[in-house]
């Protein structure tokens, strides 16, 4: 059984960092590529970034060139280090699977940008 679990949101002011965790369990990892998504207050569901099996990866445009997302195949765990960041990043941010996640989701990680 699939279980996705993120860490490391929190309350920052624009321009500052933070780097989000998520350690997978219960699936072959290292096999599927892996992204994190983020749901904004009356908002979808959206990619913000990917990253391939193999390492390769891909970027909305809104986080490109801020965001670097990474991958430890041997701690099964997928980070997703956030720069500059503005208040439109404010959301709960998720891991899954990508393509095709998981129906199972985790319960997510806030990250609220105000000043």
């Amino acid at each position: 059984q699939v279980r996705l679990v993120e860490s490391g949101g929190g309350l920052v002011q624009p321009g500052e960092s933070l780097r989000l965790s998520c350690a997978v369990s219960g699936t072959i990892f290292s096999m599927f590529g892996m992204g994190w998504y983020r749901q904004a207050p009356g908002k979808q569901r959206e990619l913000v970034a990917s990253i391939t099996s193999g390492g390769s990866t891909n970027y909305a445009d809104s986080v490109k060139g801020r965001f670097t997302i990474s991958r430890d195949n041997g701690k099964r765990a997928v980070s997703l280090q956030m720069n500059s960041l503005k208040p439109e990043d404010t959301a709960v941010y998720y891991c899954n699977r990508y393509p095709g996640p998981f129906d199972y989701w985790g319960q997510g990680t806030q990250v609220t940008v105000s000043s």
